[in-house]
């Protein structure tokens, strides 16, 4: 149905952008592509500003941020930048001047507000920035290509005149996100070309990367919109991951199969004009320059000799049992979009159902649909918080307030600013502390939560009241006093982190722990999901990658000090009438 994915038969510009969720392959798909390109006789710069970049484990040698020759590949130079390092400069900057100016609670404030994904993506843009307006290096290379492209929300907010002003760090409604960007005030006129050669066709291709799944493919339509708003409309879609076969009698590959050619016919509305091409499932993991090469034209199953380090793998049953005598009244399941936190969530609130406990089950997660997978019952009560509904609500009240006192300039500011990840965490924050509240009465298993760092800028003196105040006058709830000593208390709360057995989804859950330990709240167990190394397949290529997960299932259990557990991929999709088989 789709061609497959050959960088040398398309006309690709200069600049090429690889864009996705994590987990989908955007790395290794930009290395294949700069290793075909440079093979083929192309002078290539690869730089990467992902935070969860495993570059050097692909690529198996020690990179920096000068650029390192590949010595198998003359032509490759690759750059591993680092965006939170250049965001730590970047706090250091803005913040230090004040320091023993004000008091350390408004310090503290600042450094929290600057330290939110959005500040990273701030700095990761202002790494590349340099790259793509730089004549000597456009001189030098053929093609310079970006693992991970700027999101459409932090393109805009760089593009408002507000965004270099004091007025926010002056005025009282301030920015839930991206924090005082007067500090980069030199940069403005860098960052105007960097948007225009973005959105200048001749010079820029995006690849939107996905897989042959629901959740990702409707993330590359979003992507997709978002930046062509921006007028950045020179875009191709790469699928990757697709069994290209199955094996007769195995209903793990049969089902598998027939799954990803029912997502492929349905490629959702918003991107299914752009020209799509497709790059197979592979039984290795792309590591070292022979896999990166061979990633686009063949397949070899190779066997993976690591040993799972620990012998007795606990089960989600064994995590419900310990939910269950240890009585925790609040339990979430937390990680990066399309690991099945749904799914995870659903399974421990019909484990604890079925032990006789009174279970609330609810969903922050705008592309969860728990009605799918589980129903109430005499002693499961289910609700979903409507994130656009309550963000909506949040930034009328925001809006109609500061009407009264900004200028049209500011309030571009403030809108764009409503439109950022945290803004939205923030809007559903009071509806998520109230059904929190729930666990005075039963237990509560929530389906996400907000982030560690959305947690702690509510926190914060200043900020926490000026967020809740200004949408609620004087009169907090109690509530929302109550949730985040709660959520810090570990007799009573406990975090699941969910995750996958590959590289970027362990290493997006990683940072998503770090950030909630700034918080204060411990996560104590994790969940891989989806796992193929605990299937019961005879396919030979599928076999192959469930050995491969060993290495990831080691990292895990290294991690979460023995403290995880393994739920198999399951053939059939999870609806209400399978559930109970993941328990």
């Amino acid at each position: 149905m789709f061609q497959k994915f050959n960088p040398l038969e398309l006309n690709l510009t200069k600049y090429i952008f690889f864009t996705g969720k994590g987990g989908v392959g955007k790395t290794s798909t930009a290395c294949a592509s700069a290793v075909k390109l440079a093979d083929n006789n192309k002078k290539v710069l690869l730089l990467s500003t992902d935070p969860a970049s495993n570059l050097q484990d692909i690529f198996n040698i020690e990179l920096n941020n000068k650029g390192t020759q590949i010595r198998e590949v003359p032509n490759l130079t690759v750059i591993n930048l680092n965006p939170e390092e250049s965001a730590r400069e970047y706090r250091e900057s803005v913040i230090s001047p004040y320091k023993g100016l004000l008091p350390e609670d408004v310090i503290k404030n600042m450094e929290e507000q600057l330290s939110g994904s959005c500040t990273v993506e701030i700095a990761a843009f202002n790494e590349f920035s340099s790259f793509i307006t730089n004549q000597d290096l456009q001189k030098e290379y053929d093609y310079i290509i970006f693992d991970t492209a700027p999101t459409g929300h932090t393109l805009r907010m760089l593009q408002l005149p507000s965004a270099w002003s004091d007025f926010i760090t002056e005025n009282t409604h301030g920015a839930s996100c991206l924090g005082q960007l007067a500090g980069l005030e030199e940069k403005k006129d860098m960052y105007k070309a960097a948007v225009q050669t973005l959105a200048t066709g001749d010079l820029t291709t995006l690849v939107l990367v996905s897989r042959p799944e629901f959740t990702p493919l409707k993330e590359a339509e979003r992507s997709s919109y978002e930046l062509s708003e921006l007028g950045i409309n020179n875009q191709i879609l790469v699928i990757n991951g697709i069994l290209e076969s199955y094996t007769q009698g195995d209903k793990m590959s049969v089902t598998l199969y027939n799954k990803q050619q029912e997502a492929m016919k349905n490629i959702p509305d918003g991107i299914a004009h752009i020209d799509t091409y497709i790059v197979p499932l592979r039984a290795y993991n792309i590591s070292g320059i022979k896999n990166i090469r061979d990633m686009f034209d063949k397949d070899e199953t190779a066997e993976n000799k690591e040993q799972l380090n620990k012998k007795e793998i606990l089960q989600l049953k064994n995590l419900i049992d310990y939910l269950h005598d240890t009585n925790k009244k609040v339990i979430f399941t937390m990680g990066k979009g399309g690991v099945g936190k749904t799914t995870i969530a659903s399974a421990i609130a019909l484990g604890l159902s079925d032990k006789g406990v009174q279970v609330h089950l609810t969903t922050t997660d705008p592309a969860a649909h728990l009605q799918y997978v589980i129903s109430e019952k005499d002693n499961i009560t289910i609700s979903k918080i409507d994130e656009k509904v309550e963000l909506e609500k949040y930034q009328k009240e925001i809006l109609d307030l500061a009407k009264q006192t900004m200028t049209a300039e500011d309030l571009e500011y403030i809108k764009e600013d409503l439109r950022s990840p945290c803004t939205q965490e923030i809007a559903v924050f009071r509806a998520f502390a109230n059904i929190v509240e729930k666990a005075d009465t039963e237990v509560v298993v929530i389906d996400t939560a907000p982030t560690g760092h959305t947690l702690l800028l509510l926190d914060s003196t200043k900020s926490y009241h000026r967020e809740v105040e200004r949408t609620q006058g004087s009169n907090i709830p109690q509530s929302v006093k109550d949730l985040l000593p709660r959520l810090r208390n570990e007799k009573e709360t406990e975090i699941v982190i969910v995750t996958l057995p590959e590289a970027t989804p362990v290493y997006e859950a990683q940072r998503l722990e770090v950030d909630l330990t700034r918080a204060g709240i411990k996560a104590k167990w994790w969940a891989i999901n989806s796992s193929l190394f605990f299937t019961n397949t005879e396919d030979k290529l599928l076999k192959s990658r469930a050995k491969n997960e060993v290495h990831w299932i080691n990292e895990v259990d290294k991690i979460s000090n023995g403290n995880f557990v393994i739920v198999p991929l399951k053939s059939e999709n999870i609806q209400r009438e399978n559930l109970k088989e993941l328990l």
